[in-house]
């Protein structure tokens, strides 16, 4: 891959990196409109303020429009929810074969001492997320930590 091709990938990978960008795309991968409240539902623990972000950014990007229905993907963005729909199946797969790791922040390190650490009962797992229609998330299960320009909400 040339580094023209690299730069590509790499755009695009920050444009969805974003926190919530992919959950706004996958909310509206069944081609029907949303209003911004809907789609804030479909969401789900998007603040508004961080959904108009995302939304001005899709936008930006070609990737969502809206109509006087409400919000939709465009086709480059449908043609994009086709490319990563192999994604899920793959994710399913990889998850099953790769547990969660359990990592500690080093600011939280010393709170806990490490032979309470090896005492503590394993947790029972988080149920997989979803989205209101239950459909799972793109990435279910996966840990996502926030870029330094995700601080917007």
């Amino acid at each position: 891959m040339s580094s023209k091709d690299n730069a590509a990938v790499n755009q695009l990978f920050e444009r969805l990196e974003c926190r919530y960008a992919m959950r706004v795309l996958w909310a509206l991968r069944d081609g029907h409109p949303q209003t911004f409240r809907l789609l804030q539902d479909s969401v789900g623990g998007i603040t508004p303020n961080t959904l108009n972000t995302r939304i001005k950014e899709l936008r930006e990007a070609s990737l969502l429009d809206h109509g006087s229905d409400g919000y939709t993907v465009t086709p480059l963005g449908q043609d994009l929810l086709k490319r990563l729909s192999d994604v899920q199946p793959f994710a399913l797969r990889w998850a099953a074969t790769h547990p969660r790791k359990v990592t500690v922040r080093a600011s939280s390190a010393s709170a806990v001492p490490p032979a309470a650490l090896a005492q503590a009962p394993t947790p029972a797992p988080a149920p997989a997320a979803t989205t209101p229609l239950g459909d799972p998330w793109p990435g279910a299960g996966a840990q996502v930590r926030p870029s330094s320009g995700d601080l917007d909400d």
